[in-house]
Formats: C-alpha cells, structure tokens, sequence
C-alpha cells in the first residue's frame, strides 16, 4: 500500500473529532497526485458527504466549469477540503475539527507538493496567512514557505452572490500564468520563506 493510500485509510477511519460521529463518508480529496495545482475549500456538504468525493454537488459543477474553460479537469488537479468530514447542517468547522484534520492536509501537501495552492474561501485562506480578509487579498498569489498560494472565493460564494461570478472567472483565467510564475522562479533563484503557519486554534 502506497503512502497515500496509507494516508486515505487513515483519514476514511479517524475519529479524532466529533465530525466523525454523524458522517455518512470521509472525504479525503481526489484528483491526480502529481498535481500542480491543489484546490483546498473548507469542508463536504451533503452530496460529498454521500459520495465520498469533494466538490460534487452545485460548487463543484462550477468548479468543474471554471477548471474546463482554462483547460483543465479534476483530472489535472487535486481537490481537498480543510476539514474532511461534513460538519452537522454545513455550519463552519470548528477550531478544534480544522486542528484535527490539519495533519492530513499537511500530508497531501508533502505528498503532492503542487506548483500552486488556491485556496477557496476564508478558512482555506486562513490557514496559511491568519487574520487576513479574503476579500482584500484574493487574485493576488504569494508566498508561504516553498508554495506559491493563490486565493479564491470559494464557488459557493458565486453562487450565493452572483455579482461574485466574474470575479471568479478572473481569478480562474489567472491561474495558468500563476503556474508559469512559479516554474520560472524556481529555475532561478530561491525567494525567502514566508511566515510559518500559525496555529489553527487561532481560526474564527
């Protein structure tokens, strides 16, 4: 059994949170492992939650539409959430589920180790630069550690807000250049470390 697999196993039998009492299925992520690109929202919803993969239900057709019109698949990417069991009636996680969970995203990012990390949403966004508004800093990639992150409003907020559409597309028509940003800064020289991450118990 490979290292992933290892690690899906592991995520499909935790119980380190309470989100495990009422989930249908644990939804590690899905997508190819040699990912440039690794999509991180904030948690499954009720379809991803009965189907055991993310972003399945009216985000993920839009996410599905936005990867197409710049050409790319699920396929090509791979796409996770922060906290991988549904939280109860697709409330916000709570700091003591996203530091549970906070291991296994670790892994996926060792593992895949993308070119690019978008983040989508707040919490996702959060995660790698804490108190920072979304809404100031989304379309606008930068450093954490040895990642380039590119941050996103998360699909469902186009959807809840139409007016947030084109600001998704955008975003989204930005990505390839994104990817070719980081390919040629790592041909030349290293840039600095970004801050470390800081604790998820300092999540809202």
């Amino acid at each position: 059994m490979s290292q992933y697999d290892l690690l899906v196993s592991r995520i499909t039998n935790c119980t380190s949170c309470g989100l495990s009492d009422g989930r249908t299925n644990a939804v590690p992520g899905s997508g190819s492992l040699d990912a440039d690109i690794m999509f991180i929202g904030e948690g499954p919803g009720f379809h991803e939650d009965r189907q055991g993969v993310p972003f399945v239900g009216q985000a993920g057709n839009l996410l599905n539409h936005m990867l197409s019109v710049i050409g790319l698949s699920r396929e090509d990417v791979y796409i996770t959430n922060m906290v991988k069991c549904r939280p109860p009636n697709n409330r916000d996680p709570f700091p003591g589920e996203l530091e549970a969970c906070a291991p296994y995203l670790d892994e996926q990012l060792e593992l895949i180790n993308p070119k690019v990390i978008v983040t989508l949403g707040r919490f996702s966004f959060t995660r790698f630069f804490p108190g920072q508004s979304i809404g100031r800093s989304r379309g606008k990639p930068r450093k954490w550690r040895e990642y380039m992150v590119f941050p996103m409003y998360h699909p469902a907020a186009a959807l809840h807000n139409p007016g947030l559409r084109p600001v998704l597309e955008d975003d989204f028509a930005a990505l390839p250049g994104v990817i070719e940003q980081v390919i040629e800064q790592r041909t030349g020289e290293p840039e600095p470390e970004e801050q470390p991450a800081q604790q998820l118990s300092m999540f809202e």
